[in-house]
């Protein structure tokens, strides 16, 4: 297993608090909630809840990923926040930066995924027991000196690195992905991949609400 190495705890970036709802920018390397085994404890979760007891994280990024994450306070709001995320009611966008110039301004990318047990964390494309998976993306700036492209993704629906595989699998994985990469691995000393929009109903007020982050790159 890689070692653990969380970025240094110099404080919370919380883009949002009520009594209801916590908003906040994770950072890159930094778990969502604790790992499996010694030395993997500290992760966003822990360290909300340490300023924060009563939060409980509602969706998960990968630990490469950073960005927008909503926590609940309390267990009645956590109920009606994994409902929103079930139901689809929740609405998320990525920023990205691809290795190659993407041919096509707009698209979708639909191609069933499950996990690649064996080499686990892994997800693969399986076309026979994979859950069905769709990706919207839309091409923000291309960058020909680069042979970058900076992409937008909505994920309409939510499995374990989706935006990695669907993007790997157009020929265009992102800068920076240590499992899907490739080539494109070594060209960003961290994943790409940022979550920069967070759309969704209030679960107390039921008033639309919406958070934004700039990407870090």
């Amino acid at each position: 297993m890689t070692a653990y190495f969380p970025p240094p705890d110099n404080g919370l970036n919380v883009i949002h608090v009520d009594n209801e709802i916590i908003v906040v920018d994770k950072p890159a390397g930094l778990l969502s909630v604790p790992g499996r085994g010694e030395g993997m404890d500290d992760c966003l979760a822990s360290r909300v809840q340490a300023r924060y007891p009563d939060a409980i994280i509602a969706h998960r990024l990968d630990m490469s990923t950073s960005g927008l994450l909503v926590l609940a306070r309390g267990a009645e709001m956590h109920r009606q926040l994994s409902r929103f995320f079930r139901e689809r009611q929740i609405d998320k966008r990525y920023v990205a930066v691809v290795y190659g110039l993407m041919a096509d301004d707009g698209g979708e990318v639909e191609l069933p995924l499950i996990c690649d047990w064996p080499n686990r964390p892994r997800q693969k494309v399986d076309f026979e027991i994979g859950k069905p998976s769709l990706t919207r993306f839309r091409v923000v700036s291309r960058d020909p000196e680069a042979n970058t492209t900076r992409v937008e993704l909505e994920p309409v629906t939510g499995r374990s690195h989706q935006l990695r595989v669907h993007m790997a699998s157009l020929g265009h994985p992102i800068l920076g992905d240590d499992l899907y990469g490739g080539e494109a691995t070594a060209l960003a000393d961290r994943l790409l991949l940022h979550a920069m929009d967070l759309g969704l109903f209030h679960p107390l007020t039921a008033a639309a609400i919406q958070f934004h982050s700039d990407a870090p790159f």
